[in-house]
């Protein structure tokens, strides 16, 4: 079982990997340089809300994909040569599960070779019992960005060029972080939480943006609000309703043959950053499909990394 045919699906249902402990060894179908990466939990205290309830494993599911999201975390992966830029990735998984190899190794391991120091949410997921399941994926992004700036000393960094790029449920997450970096969703607890979590450029990759029935992608909607969330639910956690004059620069990538969530959902989003007047560009490839992450090579979708830290720089010197 693939994790297109799983997207594609209704009904999806997954478990794996609890994230809760360190491990000693790589879980079944992650490479085992996965446990070899530093690890940072998110809130050392325990994290905000109550509830959570570790979901059961199907034997046919993917052991690559992880589930059971008890504590979150960031995995760090520091390159050859630090260029002092970090990114933060954030896997999609229909916020069903969370695809940690394509949209999280693979990132970093692609812009670890271009000086990057990447770091890989592990964030919690909404349906597996949590109080208040719709802001729980929220406050980890926000926390995430908040922990990597509280920490760039030690990794050399610069903190006010932070970068997030998200995939899929993890591009919605991305961009409800974009628009909703100063909602607040949890206590502060901490200095840390004082820092800023306003992103300094922000990537969509395939994102889920729209709600809407074929439109929207469907379970990741579900996982995110509940079986029949109520109109002020649906707009509260739709990013593309929320671009102020405050929202990052956003970067978008999506092919147009995407078969789970169709392109409209970044032309959405290309149109909300115009309407508000803020920096914005975009790439529609005629075809990728769904979950492609750095892309296949023999295919120009593979070039959105490259295209993505050149609009950066370009950013930046044009600043």
């Amino acid at each position: 079982m693939s994790r297109r045919s799983i997207l594609i699906a209704a009904g999806a249902t997954s478990a794996a990997l609890v994230v809760g402990t360190p491990v000693v060894s790589a879980a079944p179908g992650l490479p085992a340089s996965w446990d070899r990466q530093p690890r940072i939990p998110l809130w050392p205290d325990g994290p905000p809300e109550t509830g959570f309830v570790p979901q059961p494993q199907p034997a046919s599911y993917p052991r690559n994909f992880v589930r059971n999201v008890a504590q979150p975390e960031l995995r760090v992966f520091v390159p050859a040569r630090p260029n002092g830029q970090a990114v933060l990735s954030i896997p999609g998984g229909a916020y069903t599960f969370v695809s940690v190899v394509n949209e999280g190794i693979d990132v970093a391991h692609r812009m670890n070779a271009l000086g990057y120091t990447v770091f890989v949410l592990i964030y919690r997921l909404p349906g597996e019992g949590w109080t208040h399941r719709a802001d729980v994926p929220l406050q980890d992004a926000q926390r995430a960005v908040r922990v990597i700036r509280s920490r760039a000393h030690d990794y050399r960094l610069d903190p006010a060029t932070l970068a997030v790029i998200g995939f899929s449920a993890g591009g919605h997450l991305a961009a409800s972080l974009a628009t909703g970096f100063g909602e607040t969703v949890a206590a502060v607890r901490d200095a840390v939480d004082r820092q800023d979590a306003r992103p300094a450029h922000v990537g969509l990759i395939y994102p889920v943006i729209s709600h809407a029935p074929g439109i929207g992608h469907a379970d990741s909607t579900r996982m995110l609000l509940g079986p029949s969330p109520d109109a002020a639910s649906i707009a509260r956690r739709s990013p593309a309703e929320h671009v102020t004059a405050t929202t990052p620069p956003i970067f978008l990538a999506h092919a147009l043959d995407d078969p789970a969530v169709p392109a409209e959902n970044s032309v959405i989003m290309m149109r909300a950053m115009q309407a508000a007047k803020r920096p914005v560009e975009a790439h529609f490839f005629q075809r990728g499909g769904h979950g492609f992450g750095t892309g296949r090579p023999d295919l120009p979708a593979s070039a959105w990394p490259d295209l993505f830290l050149r609009w950066i720089a370009d950013r930046t010197a044009a600043a």
